[in-house]
């Protein structure tokens, strides 16, 4: 490919409103904020990618200082500019709210570099996008979904073809407990997880409600306390023998290094938006599968489905939020999955990039900050 340097890296919030709010005991959600990313390269067609802010300075850390690194490089270059802007600035880019926005700038140079080639983004890595299991994010809003809708909310899936399901907690043991039972009983061969949404301090409290439920037999207990303490997770996989699976929205120093080490998962959570794009994403997973253990991704089913299929994981699940509900509202005007056999995801139509990856309509109804003017080019 001739040299192709990029012109622009502009940046854009959303904050998605929700049909409630999302309560899961101290952390309280009134709106999900994304940030959108648009990268340029002269007159050619731009990249986009997109992730959750969670209400972090993610557009400001790419005005400040990830996109001066990136203007004036080379898009086939992006591997090395993301090294660059890494070591550029260690103590904010190697984790938290630096290593999102350094990611989702990762995504979007990738996305370009497809687009320009007209590739998919599978097609770029040399692999096609798969049939993948897709898993339905169940029970939302967790405040106002009863055990009752939820089974009902269930039992409509499962007719469409649906076999996986997760729920997030539901506020008390017993309110999340015959939640759990209720969309067991709509499925009664599916897979179902639960995600505990880091509201557990104790483990042995923890440990109660994980083995007072064997009835509903879960394939894992997902994400039950805060990121921080790999002991305690380890303490937690010892007391029950429902698996247990940890990483949301982690990534960068000692991760999953520390999971690894101290035992502590039986799944890793991974998710490209905030863990270092597509370049520094596989050495993640190249660590979990090195120490036998197993991954997962974290919701942006677009994004996941399509590279993951590419690196030739066709069986890790693809997680689905249910339109509407306040799961991941900048996912809901896109393409749906079109379920086959044992409720497994059709691979997307081989579309350049990753494909359609925003809803320019949506997008403008909702509230927003452009200073930058991408919505014009949407």
């Amino acid at each position: 490919m001739p040299s192709t340097p990029i012109t622009s890296v502009e940046v854009m919030t959303i904050q998605a409103t929700l049909p409630a709010p999302v309560i899961f005991g101290a952390w309280v959600m009134h709106h999900r904020e994304f940030a959108l990313v648009k990268v340029s390269a002269g007159d050619g067609p731009a990249g986009y990618a997109y992730t959750l802010t969670r209400d972090g300075a993610v557009a400001e850390q790419i005005r400040k200082t990830i996109a001066r690194i990136y203007v004036g490089t080379d898009v086939e270059d992006r591997e090395a500019t993301y090294t660059l802007a890494w070591r550029r600035s260690l103590a904010s880019h190697a984790a938290g709210i630096g290593l999102r926005a350094l990611s989702i700038v990762d995504l979007a140079c990738w996305d370009l570099a497809a687009r320009r080639r007209d590739l998919s983004i599978a097609g770029l890595l040399g692999g096609t996008t798969r049939a993948m299991p897709a898993t339905a994010i169940i029970g939302y809003p967790p405040g106002t979904m009863g055990p009752a809708e939820t089974g009902a909310q269930t039992a409509e899936l499962y007719a469409q073809g649906w076999r996986r399901f997760k729920a997030p907690t539901g506020g008390s043991a017993e309110r999340s407990a015959a939640r759990l039972r209720a969309a067991r009983a709509a499925a009664p061969d599916a897979w179902i997880g639960m995600d505990a949404a880091w509201v557990y301090d104790d483990v042995e409290a923890a440990a109660d409600f994980v083995n007072s439920v064997p009835d509903v037999g879960l394939g894992w207990f997902e994400d039950v306390f805060p990121p921080g303490d790999a002991g305690k997770l380890r303490a937690l996989r010892d007391r029950t023998s429902v698996p247990i699976c940890q990483g949301d929205e982690q990534g960068g120093i000692y991760y999953p290094e520390a999971l690894i080490l101290a035992k502590a998962v039986d799944v890793v959570r991974i998710d490209l938006t905030c863990m270092g794009g597509i370049t520094a994403g596989r050495r993640i997973i190249d660590q979990v599968l090195d120490a036998g253990l197993s991954f997962a991704p974290h919701m942006f089913p677009h994004v996941h489905s399509q590279v993951l299929g590419a690196w030739g994981f066709p069986d890790v699940p693809i997680e689905w939020g249910i339109p509407f509900t306040g799961v991941h509202p900048m996912d809901d005007p896109l393409p749906r999955p079109v379920l086959g056999a044992g409720g497994r995801m059709e691979p997307f139509p081989d579309l350049p990039g990753f494909g359609h990856l925003v809803d320019a309509d949506w997008v403008r109804s909702q509230p927003h900050d452009d200073p930058d003017g991408i919505l014009a080019g949407l």
